[in-house]
């Protein structure tokens, strides 16, 4: 059986694959991508930066494969502290990975009918953009809907973590922190009108980052500290 070292470590490479990937598809992309307000601008840039566009989406489809196996990885290390906390955790990840897939089928529907010939025939430019402006539309829909499970998995992994022992409590609470910071974007961008142009958006999701990073590098670099068996559930 593998130690709960050598579980860690696994744990923390599917992290930290989950970080890297998420960090270049969500951010490092859409920031070369989008112009705020003006979707001709945007759509230009998909069709001169498709190669970049197109390394943004495979990035997100190996993102949603390493968060489906991570959580998996993370009930073997969990799974004795509390078995019910560790299985919510694993339902949580799971359930967003089709949701984040059935979403990116909007972004590569956008990429077609932007840059396939077919697309530039059938249709006038005016109601193109407008069919790429909506499937757009519809992703970042989806994406909204996943990012709701993105905070909820948090919630019993920083739970875990502070209760296992065998990673530093500081983590855990940073990632119950993220939680908060999660749902607090996702509903604020719901109800509240520009909400991401507010200071909040912008400072809301900290913990999260500090408390998936932080644990991710954990997990990689120092692993996890065997649990003393004569204490576990």
């Amino acid at each position: 059986m593998m130690t709960h070292r050598k579980i860690s470590r696994l744990a923390g490479l599917l992290y930290l694959v989950v970080v890297v990937t998420g960090m270049f598809s969500l951010a490092y992309v859409p920031s070369q991508i989008n112009v705020a307000d003006d979707f001709q601008a945007t759509a230009r840039n998909i069709v001169s930066s498709e190669p970049l566009f197109r390394y943004g989406i495979a990035s997100f489809m190996v993102m949603q494969v390493a968060f489906l196996l991570l959580p998996l990885a993370l009930f073997q290390l969990f799974r004795d502290v509390d078995r019910s906390a560790a299985a919510l955790m694993v339902t949580f990840a799971v359930v967003s990975v089709p949701i984040g897939l059935a979403s990116l089928a909007n972004r590569l529907d956008a990429l077609s009918l932007l840059t396939n010939p077919y697309f530039g025939q059938a249709l006038a430019p005016a109601p193109l953009q407008a069919a790429a402006k909506a499937s757009l539309g519809a992703y970042g829909t989806g994406l909204l809907i996943t990012k709701l499970f993105w905070g909820l998995w948090l919630l019993p992994l920083g739970y875990l973590v502070v209760k296992s022992g065998f990673l530093p409590k500081l983590l855990g609470v940073f990632l119950m922190l993220g939680f908060l910071g999660y749902m607090v974007n996702v509903f604020g961008e719901l109800l509240v009108p520009n909400y991401t142009l507010t200071l909040v958006s912008n400072y809301a999701g900290l913990p999260a980052a500090i408390g998936e990073i932080g644990t991710c590098l954990w997990l990689l670099l120092v692993g996890a500290r065997e649990p003393d068996r004569s204490t576990a559930r």
